[in-house]
């Protein structure tokens, strides 16, 4: 049995602009496993809407940030430090 402490967000996302960042949840690191294969490149995800936001390649926008393009599909989601600590 998992308590919520050890079930990460529904959605996260690592860029301090998003109103998803969270620090403190990033900090205990994030797995991802999107249509069963483990993503280290994930930006962003949406466990309830199903989807993952990963970088374009080197692509940029006029300001300057990565473009991001959106892979729909299963996502699961665990925190990599097995909830120690």
């Amino acid at each position: 049995m998992t308590d919520a402490k050890d079930t990460p967000p529904d959605r996260l996302s690592n860029n301090p602009m998003s109103d998803h960042y969270e620090p403190s949840t990033l900090e205990r690191g994030i797995g991802i496993r999107f249509k069963g294969k483990e993503r280290a490149d994930v930006e962003e995800y949406c466990i309830s809407e199903g989807w993952i936001r990963v970088q374009a390649g080197k692509t940029r926008d006029r300001h300057g940030n990565p473009l991001t393009i959106k892979l729909n599909g299963e996502v699961e989601a665990w925190y990599e430090d097995g909830g120690e600590g």
